[in-house]
């Protein structure tokens, strides 16, 4: 089951994913903010913070595709669904924000069809559009399966933001959790959150050597009964008829863990600990979760990548071990890592082969899960042909795709409007760092990557670029078409780097066929710290008991 989908996620839904067949759609959609997220790549050294690529520009505007689902939404549609739209269209107009809803309800109408009856969806977003996607929820999922409108305080630092001054800072995002019917799943009573810092502070309020604690009772009360079999004497104190509450075993690890405590009447007492505090309930309102910092090592430069415990808490409450778990808009991949945390079964879908390709790297780093293997990719060429239909249909997602073979970051470009567009590389589509002197300094091979038309000119440009860059004595130059002789010869006539840590000769220009990547060729390069920032890996014996970072 677990499966990754590169393509449009209307028509991977349509397509397929049964009806009735997910427990838990996740969805964090882009928020029709008017803004572009861009991917920062910055090595693990921290240098090069300026390597970094537009994923997608999260603005629609109406158009002719936006008319057409308008108009397949009017037809197709239930009809409480086409007449709220209808609604909205003469209400809002025909602008960007109507053409974000009109996006999102197609999509929403697919999600609720193929969540099975004890479903539920949770989609995350701002307060820019939340008002409208909750009429939309509304229409398709029926009002009385609203179950919660959860607040996020996703900060608690609004100098860094950026915001009107007149108004207060916006540090909060908005997930609307839904039901598919009264039969939900749901497991929220089981999850507690942490004591705030004012409750650390009242109830902890004693010390001693092992630090915080408060009394508790560890005889027990007249409303208990009594219990003649915990009647016994421990250190000179014989309880009365009703007896200890624990057996003079546990009392004896409880004393020995320095919580057991003594009044100055003599009497015995239980020292609680806050790390023994279960917490309170979960309400609609989390600020006990916090956004990634920038030095956290769950950080991978995505920029609207969320807290791994932020999905743990929302797959925990509304799945169970073996469920499925589906994210249509799956970015960076934390939904999808956080249902193998938590040994959910996982569907993840994305219109970018860059993201398709921070998923697979992720999963590698956090799991050691392999491609093929552990999971599906679907969607991605897997020979010549398809590689060569791709980069008919949009060279871009061909050349990201082209550059995962490799594990090569992407530099420079955007994916605008999630729809593959790109500035200039200035000779540069990638590049792979790799360490090779005592000092630890990060080095480069860069790639560029060719669909078609290639020649000699071509590497001897590279070759100019490879003496322009200080820091980058590699260059690949990957090609769709089969490499002629003389750019063959104009490969080996610019020498080889010698490397001084690693005490090898590697070629300064390599030229590498899209069907030698896929028959298993690689760059010869030295050891390579990879093209992605990696993931912390993850400790998945006890996954039942998931550590939620709160």
């Amino acid at each position: 089951m677990n499966t990754l989908y590169y393509g449009d996620n209307l028509y991977i839904l349509r397509e397929h994913i049964p009806s009735e067949s997910v427990d838990l759609v996740y969805l964090d959609p882009p928020f029709n903010s008017n803004r572009s997220y861009n991917v920062l790549f910055k090595d693990e050294s921290g240098q090069n913070a300026d390597a970094q690529i537009t994923a997608f520009d999260d603005t629609w505007h109406w158009g002719p595709a936006a008319e057409q689902t308008f108009h397949e939404l009017a037809s197709n549609a239930p009809l409480q669904v086409a007449k709220m739209i209808d609604a909205l269209r003469q209400f809002i107009g025909e602008n960007q924000m109507m053409a974000y809803l009109v996006m999102m309800a197609a999509r929403l109408v697919e999600l609720h069809r193929v969540l099975k009856p004890s479903g539920s969806l949770y989609l995350h977003c701002d307060p820019t559009a939340s008002h409208y996607l909750k009429i939309i929820l509304d229409a398709i999922f029926g009002a009385e399966n609203y179950r919660n409108e959860i607040t996020w305080l996703r900060s608690r630092n609004p100098k860094g933001s950026q915001f009107d001054s007149k108004q207060f800072s916006p540090d909060t995002d908005i997930i609307l959790f839904y039901a598919k019917s009264s039969s939900v799943t749901i497991n929220y009573k089981e999850i507690k959150t942490n004591l705030t810092v004012d409750e650390l502070n009242n109830k902890y309020d004693r010390f001693d050597e092992n630090g915080r604690f408060t009394d508790g009772p560890i005889l027990r009360s007249p409303s208990m009964g009594e219990r003649p079999n915990l009647v016994y004497e421990y250190k000179g104190y014989i309880p009365g008829s009703f007896g200890w509450r624990v057996t003079l075993e546990k009392l004896i690890e409880i004393d020995n863990a320095g919580n057991l405590g003594w009044s100055s009447s003599g009497k015995p007492y239980r020292k609680l600990r806050p790390d023994d505090d279960t917490g309170g309930p979960v309400g609609n309102c989390w600020t006990d979760i916090s956004s990634i910092n920038p030095q956290a090592a769950e950080r991978l430069g995505y920029p609207t990548q969320k807290p791994l415990a932020l999905l743990e808490r929302i797959i925990q409450a509304s799945s169970n071990p073996g469920d499925v778990v589906l994210d249509p808009f799956s970015g960076c991949g934390t939904a999808i890592s956080a249902a193998q945390k938590l040994n959910r079964q996982w569907i993840g879908i994305d219109i970018t082969h860059l993201a398709i390709n921070m998923h697979k790297y992720r999963l590698k780093d956090m799991f050691n899960l392999e491609p093929g293997k552990d999971y599906q990719v679907i969607g991605e060429p897997q020979d010549l042909a398809a590689a060569q239909q791709l980069a008919r249909e949009d060279r871009y997602q061909f050349q990201w795709w082209a550059l995962s073979l490799i594990n090569a970051r992407p530099l420079g470009g955007e994916a605008g409007s999630r729809t593959g567009k790109k500035g200039s590389d200035k000779g540069i589509d990638g590049q792979i760092p790799f360490i090779d002197d005592q000092k630890s300094r990060i080095k480069y091979v860069v790639v560029q990557v060719k669909s078609g038309h290639v020649n000699s000119a071509h590497i001897r440009d590279l070759r100019g670029t490879l003496d322009r860059e200080e820091n980058s004595p590699i260059a690949v130059f990957l090609t769709l078409e089969e490499p002629t002789s003389e750019m063959k010869k104009e490969a080996v006539s610019a020498g080889f780097y010698t490397s001084a840590l690693w005490q090898r000769d590697y070629p300064r220009i390599q030229i590498l066929t899209v069907q030698e990547l896929l028959n298993g060729a690689t760059v010869n390069m030295p050891p390579t710290q990879g093209g992605f920032k990696k993931a912390p890996k993850v400790d998945q014996s006890d996954a039942s008991q998931p550590d939620l970072g709160f």
